[in-house]
């Protein structure tokens, strides 16, 4: 029964649907035809979903704890950790939570990337997806000056002074920003209520995201859209749900690993070290997830030029749909492509080394070239790379490679191999 002419068993359950009709809805969501050969990279959609819940619930309960003020930020969050029910625990899960959330959100992205999942009809949702990436990395930022430990202060600091580079309006920009003419108690509430709100603006993208991703539907590890829905595709319930929830408890059990016996292996050990504006720790660093916007940043020399630099890194994945020339999307029919997608993993990698590390000597030099080449691969290599790859035969229909039957996809397997 379709979805349009789909009626609820009870009485109360008609006259429900008829004003709200959220059974239809429901009824809609576990119909959802989805193509049957997705992969388990294809389940870290549901697992960003659960971080976010996750994330929002414990930031909630933390919330009522937290005093956003200079001079009692950091013994509010001792006080969580020490005399709160339970308090560690749901600290540690936020705080560990964010970096599992970015994990998983780069696995994502990535994943997009190699099966091209950004290209005609996906553009709306792969800009939707980056919208809520740079709202995470507003609110990671503004979340990690919360507990006012050394990396917390010196971090915003660092972070915020950036926008006095832009010219006229930047000093005023700034003391704004700290509401002062220094990071203090107004910048720590600001940031608190970012903090707080940012959150429910991701929350609503996401919406927005499934929304869009129901129109055109799932892209599939070939790349190429449905042909007949009753021999390529699966209803999303029982058998994707099942997938995805297989793929949650492994991923939950990497998070509980973190949380239970190495809780602060991803943060910094100064951030336990109350904030001092008379003291600047070594190297100031953020989390290992802004790392490599932050090599970009700081491998440009000049200060407007490292800022237009680390903000462009962002941009040309926003417009990536419109540099990617090629018409074929996914990565195992395009034999170049595939060893520039790896070129790149290798290079984000080495950027958040390099991010971590002092800005001199070699580390520089490196960080330099791994920026240099992060936008010659959007900006150049993809534009050319679609008129000059010889991309191999894609298949006909997503059922025959999942039956073993596709003359093409053997093709394929055949050439890979043999390189």
């Amino acid at each position: 029964m379709s979805e349009e002419n789909y009626t609820p068993d009870s009485k109360f359950g008609r006259w429900l649907n008829d004003r709200l009709p959220i059974l239809t809805l429901r009824k809609h969501l576990t119909d959802y035809p989805t193509p049957k050969n997705l992969n388990y990279w294809w389940t870290f959609g549901g697992i960003l979903t659960f971080c976010l819940i996750t994330q929002i619930i414990t930031g909630l309960i933390l919330a009522m704890h937290y005093i956003a003020h200079v001079d009692l930020a950091f013994a509010s969050v001792e006080h969580i950790m020490r005399n709160v029910n339970y308090g560690w625990l749901i600290r540690y899960v936020h705080a560990n939570g964010a970096s599992m959330f970015f994990l998983a959100v780069y696995i994502h992205i990535f994943r997009s990337l190699y099966y091209g999942s950004y290209k005609s009809p996906r553009e709306i949702i792969w800009i939707l997806g980056m919208l809520i990436y740079l709202l995470m990395m507003m609110a990671a930022f503004m979340g990690y000056v919360l507990p006012w430990g050394q990396m917390s202060f010196w971090g915003a600091t660092v972070i915020t002074n950036l926008f006095s580079a832009i010219p006229i309006f930047g000093e005023s920009i700034t003391t704004w920003l700290w509401g002062g003419y220094a990071v203090g108690n107004p910048t720590l509430t600001r940031f608190f209520s970012l903090h707080y709100l940012i959150p429910f603006l991701i929350l609503g993208l996401v919406a927005l995201h499934i929304w869009a991703l129901h129109v055109p539907g799932n892209n599939n590890p070939i790349g190429i859209d449905v042909k007949k829905p009753s021999k390529d595709t699966v209803p999303f319930h029982p058998y994707i749900v099942i997938k995805d929830l297989f793929a949650l408890l492994i991923f939950l059990i990497i998070f509980a690993f973190f949380v239970f016996y190495s809780p602060n292996i991803l943060g910094h050990a100064d951030n336990y070290i109350e904030a001092d504006p008379m003291v600047t720790p070594a190297h100031i660093v953020p989390e290992w997830y802004l790392l490599p916007f932050y090599a970009i940043l700081r491998s440009v020399p000049d200060k407007l030029l490292g800022v237009v630099a680390m903000f462009a890194a962002l941009f040309v994945l926003i417009i990536l749909p419109w540099l990617d020339t090629s018409k074929v999307r996914s990565a195992i029919f395009r034999p170049i492509y595939k060893q520039f997608y790896w070129f790149l993993v290798a290079d984000v990698i080495i950027l958040g080394y390099m991010g971590a590390m002092p800005a001199e000597g070699w580390y520089l030099l490196v960080a330099r070239v791994a920026t240099a080449y992060y936008f010659i691969h959007f900006l150049v290599i993809l534009p050319v790379l679609g008129y000059k790859e010889k991309t191999l035969e894609v298949p006909l229909s997503i059922t025959e490679p999942v039956l073993g039957g596709s003359t093409n996809q053997s093709l394929a397997k055949e050439s890979r191999n043999k390189k």
